[in-house]
C-alpha cells in the first residue's frame, strides 16, 4: 500500500471513529429511554436488543468501504432460542453479527462494559453477560447466569475461542458454550464469519480498503445430535464445521 493511501486510511479511520463516538452518545440516550419504557412488558429485553442491532448496523451501512453479506438468516426461528457460537476474527465481528437482527445476549470480557456508551448499553440496557478472564468465580457466575437465561428461552452468543484470531486461523474452542447447550437441551447455532480481519486487523484501529465480509448461518445442530457427546468433542465438531465455511 502506498504511503499516501496509508495516511488517507488513517485519517478516514480517525474521522469514522469520531463519528462512532459522537453518534453512540445519541443512540445510548435513545436506548435508555426505550429500556425504561419497555421494561414493564419486555423482560427478555427484545426491544433493546433489536435497537442495538439497528445501532450497530448504522456503522456498517455508513462505511463506504464495507459490504456485509448475510447468508442463511432464514434458518433462524424467532420462536426458538439458541446457543450461538462463532469464530472471532476482528473487533468488527460484533457489528456484522448484529446484522442478523436476532435477539441474543453477548458473553463478553468485563473490560468491554466500561467503554462509554457502547459498553454501558451492554450492561444497562441489553443485559449482556460479563466475564473476567482467568477468574474462576467470574466464570462460575457467567455459567450460572447463562444457564438461567437459556432456560428462560433467551439466546446466548459465544466466541468460544475466547479472543480474536491473529491471522484468521480458528483457534481451539473452549467447552463452556457446549456445556451449557448440553445441560439445558438448547440447540447449537454455528455461525461462520469471513474477512472481518481484512477490514480491521487485530491490534489495529485503521480500517483497510474495500472489503466484502460474510456472516454465514450454518445448519442448526439439534440437541439430539450431541446429547450423548462430551463437551470437548462437541466443541471440536463445531469448530471443524465452522472452519469448512470460513473463507
Amino acid at each position: 500500500m502506498s504511503y499516501s493511501k496509508t495516511v488517507l486510511n488513517k485519517v478516514f479511520s480517525a474521522v469514522f471513529i469520531l463519528f462512532i463516538g459522537i453518534s453512540s452518545a445519541f443512540f445510548f440516550c435513545v436506548a435508555c429511554v426505550l429500556r425504561i419504557c419497555t421494561a414493564p412488558f419486555d423482560p427478555r429485553r427484545i426491544v433493546s436488543n433489536v435497537f442495538s442491532a439497528f445501532w450497530a448496523s448504522v456503522y456498517t451501512w455508513a462505511m463506504p468501504y464495507w459490504f456485509v453479506k448475510i447468508v442463511g438468516r432464514e434458518k433462524l426461528d424467532i420462536r426458538k432460542n439458541y446457543v450461538f457460537v462463532s469464530n472471532h476474527q476482528s473487533q468488527l465481528d460484533i457489528l456484522v453479527l448484529y446484522r442478523l437482527l436476532f435477539p441474543y445476549r453477548w458473553v463478553s470480557k468485563s473490560s468491554v462494559f466500561r467503554l462509554p456508551f457502547i459498553g454501558w448499553n451492554m450492561a444497562f440496557n441489553n443485559g449482556d453477560i460479563k466475564l473476567k478472564r482467568g477468574d474462576k468465580e467470574s466464570i462460575k457466575a457467567m455459567m450460572a447466569e447463562c444457564e438461567d437465561l437459556l432456560r428462560r428461552n433467551i439466546s446466548i452468543f459465544f466466541f468460544p475461542e475466547g479472543t480474536r484470531s491473529k491471522d484468521g486461523h480458528i483457534g481451539r474452542f473452549k467447552p463452556g458454550a457446549f456445556i451449557l447447550a448440553k445441560n439445558t437441551g438448547v440447540d447449537i447455532q454455528p455461525i461462520a464469519i469471513s474477512n472481518t480481519n481484512k477490514a480491521l486487523p487485530k491490534y489495529s484501529l485503521t480500517f483497510q480498503g474495500h472489503t466484502e465480509m460474510t456472516v454465514k448461518v450454518l445448519d442448526t445442530i439439534p440437541f439430539s445430535q450431541f446429547s450423548e457427546m462430551a463437551p470437548d468433542n462437541i466443541a471440536a465438531m463445531v469448530r471443524s464445521l465452522i472452519s469448512e465455511h470460513v473463507c
